[in-house]
């Protein structure tokens, strides 16, 4: 997280609500001396945020990691990005720097009971298929017998129990309020970046500050 306090408004129900809404992210878990073990997974947030509850590959190191008990995980949750050149904020003396918003998610990682591993899978689903209304939605009871089998087979239910939250926006709140919306303006006509229109969007209502 960004060490500058402007960066890091408090806000639990907003970075709770950005991360259930992009339900994806990247699990990292601690591996002693090792590099950290990471997937890319998608996620449910439950019982208000306390919990996170998704699924890996049965193969993945995590999964046998986990066989042990539960492990210290961080569940990071990217945003939009985009590179901010100095130009836009029109004053001088200023540098490039990037924008960008994330929130960790951060707790005890362990395997979930197998018995609920169906269940979650169609919770998971329908979360992201009524996105794509009005296409009917996709429900696990269109597989066979037979995939539906091969598929829990391949896959084991985990949850992580959420004992801290951090954020990051960075969204340009250090400047003045001309030079941020200059920014926003630079920034959606076209920039290196991912999602660079949502991003300067949030640039120009960014949270209060801590």
């Amino acid at each position: 997280m960004h060490p500058n306090p402007i960066y890091r408004p408090e806000g639990r129900a907003r970075d709770l609500a950005f991360a259930s809404a992009r339900g994806f992210g990247t699990l990292t878990v601690a591996a002693g001396d090792a590099a950290p073990m990471i997937s890319h997974i998608p996620f449910l947030t439950v019982q208000g945020g306390t919990r996170v509850e998704a699924h890996i590959v049965r193969s993945n190191p995590i999964a046998r990691a986990l066989a042990g008990g539960s492990r210290a995980a961080r569940l990071a949750v990217i945003g939009p990005d985009g590179f901010i050149s100095p130009d836009w904020y029109g004053i001088e003396d200023q540098v490039p720097t990037w924008n960008y918003v994330a929130v960790h998610l951060t707790g005890r990682l362990s395997l979930a009971p197998a018995d609920g591993l169906r269940d979650h899978l169609s919770r998971l689903s329908e979360h992201f298929e009524t996105m794509l209304a009005p296409k009917p939605i996709w429900r696990l009871s269109k597989m066979t017998a037979d995939a539906l089998a091969r598929l829990e087979r391949m896959i084991l239910p985990v949850v992580l129990e959420v004992e801290a939250i951090d954020s990051t926006w960075k969204l340009t709140q250090n400047k003045s309020e001309a030079a941020r919306l200059g920014a926003a303006d630079g920034l959606e006509r076209g920039s290196p970046g991912a999602e660079v229109a949502a991003l300067a969007a949030m640039m120009r209502d960014p949270p209060a500050g801590a």
